[in-house]
């Protein structure tokens, strides 16, 4: 590792109102222009105001063309869809869905013990050769993510490998490494990441030295190419998710919950809904 990634921007979050009346703090969102290839949005969802009342979620809605990642810290989210798959993710979980072709899905979040709600949703772009495949679903309960553990610093492992430790989301178009990284004060941390993928840093908890710029949460970091990353910690602890993948390198076309190659296909995935036929 001789090319250290330098940060190229940090972003402030952006609060938006999704699904039934749902606040969130959105750092990316799916634009054609397309500067966070493979990745197309990423949200940070919270409840933790007793003032906002029932909590709201986001009935059934479609997707198609995209995969999405929700990851919760605390509390619970239900989901089905129409694969007939149906259950709760709590906290550590993992939900990866592929929508291919199409897919109904529904998640409504309920408040932890703590009546919070805490977690990340990001969506992944399929490659064209991808985008009309069969969905899947994949359920990750916490008790199957790895933990890497060694001198204060705390790692679990979604998606690729630290150390020889691998995350048991595999086979993702994108080859993408998520993690949820914890760091305590005064301590440093060097992560190889593959030259020409896409680097991002969601700093949520604390403070960080990324590659000698302090980051403050709550902020998005976007590096520079490079192959790996160091984060040092002073006086205060941090806590991240790294994300990072192969860019895909096609036009895309966002339309709300659906993202294609060509206009075309959007109007397609339209007619497709209103017919009844987007679901097979």
């Amino acid at each position: 590792m001789t090319n250290l990634r330098k940060i190229s921007q940090i972003i402030e979050p952006q609060f938006a109102m999704e699904g039934a009346g749902v606040l969130l703090r959105r750092s990316i969102a799916p634009r054609p222009t397309n500067e966070f290839d493979p990745f197309l949005l990423f949200d940070h969802f919270a409840f933790n105001d007793p003032l906002e009342g029932p909590i709201r979620g986001f009935p059934m809605h479609p997707h198609r063309g995209i995969e999405t990642v929700t990851y919760i810290l605390e509390g619970s989210v239900n989901h089905r869809d129409s694969l007939g798959n149906s259950g709760l993710i709590g906290p550590g979980d993992v939900q990866w869905m592929t929508s291919g072709r199409g897919i109904l899905h529904e998640e409504m979040p309920r408040r932890g013990p703590s009546g919070v709600i805490y977690g990340f949703q990001l969506w992944v772009n399929l490659p064209a050769k991808f985008k009309m495949s069969q969905p899947r679903y994949r359920e990750v309960s916490a008790a199957t993510i790895p933990t890497y553990e060694k001198d204060g610093l705390k790692i679990r492992v979604v998606a690729g490998t630290v150390d020889g430790m691998t995350g048991p989301v595999t086979e993702i178009a994108a080859s993408p490494l998520y993690l949820d990284v914890q760091l305590a004060p005064d301590k440093e941390w060097t992560q190889p990441i593959e030259s020409g993928h896409t680097a991002l840093a969601y700093v949520f908890e604390g403070e960080g030295v990324f590659a000698g710029e302090t980051v403050e949460s709550v902020k998005l970091v976007r590096f520079a190419d490079g192959d790996h990353i160091t984060v040092k910690t002073e006086n205060n602890p941090v806590r991240f998710m790294l994300i990072s993948g192969a860019p895909i390198k096609e036009p895309i076309v966002p339309y709300g919950p659906f993202v294609m190659n060509t206009v075309a296909e959007i109007q397609q995935a339209l007619v497709d809904l209103r017919d009844g036929t987007f679901v097979k």
